[in-house]
């Protein structure tokens, strides 16, 4: 009986100090090493991907924001727009809208949305690409494709007193290939496009 209770003791004493080990190790230790090589190799990413321009920051490029004319829900024809998002870009409320291809309402939504994106960009519907149209599946994507970044440079050249040529360049400058040559498709960021475009209409 007594070597019983001694044994119990003995394995209850071994468990604890285990359990205080493994705390340590993988509660405190692990963390400050993991957050130390990311702050020392990965700053940027590891911070959120925030961009400044005028020495403030201005956004992440890993979340997508609105692009529209100060105190309306109007998109605002100076700055290259996004694509939709039905969590109005909040990064706490992100998700798709769940509707299937062929539901009523998300076809009657995208017909809408097409008309829109048309009739702002002076295109005609038919080169309204699909991202234009619909939202991606976390509603913050922060990229477009460069047909959608393409159909609106000349109503970006126009609000900004700039030649369609500039834009096109500041376009394919910051449209990124696919990664590593065969994943994802290519795209632009819209934060960084629209950086940049601020850029070159003030000077």
């Amino acid at each position: 009986m007594k070597n019983s209770v001694v044994n119990t003791g003995r394995m209850a004493w071994a468990a604890l100090r285990m359990l205080l080990v493994l705390t340590v190790v993988t509660g405190v230790v692990y963390p400050l090493v993991v957050t130390g090589i990311g702050q020392v190799a990965f700053h940027d990413k590891a911070n959120g991907s925030m961009t400044e321009a005028d020495g403030r920051v201005v956004g992440s490029t890993l979340i997508g924001q609105s692009w529209n004319i100060k105190g309306t829900d109007k998109p605002d024809p100076k700055w290259f727009q996004g694509r939709p998002s039905n969590s109005g870009y909040d990064p706490l409320a992100t998700g798709s809208g769940q509707l299937g291809a062929d539901d009523p309402t998300l076809v009657k939504n995208v017909r809408a949305a097409k008309k829109q994106v048309a009739e702002f960009n002076g295109v005609p519907e038919s080169a309204v690409p699909v991202d234009a149209v619909t939202g991606s599946a976390s509603a913050i994507d922060p990229d477009i494709s460069p047909e959608y970044a393409d159909i609106q440079a000349k109503r970006v050249a126009e609000a900004n007193g700039l030649t369609l040529a500039q834009v096109e360049k500041l376009v394919k400058a910051h449209t990124e290939g696919r990664t590593l040559g065969f994943l994802d498709q290519p795209r632009v960021n819209v934060l960084e496009l629209n950086i940049a475009l601020k850029e070159l209409a003030e000077n």
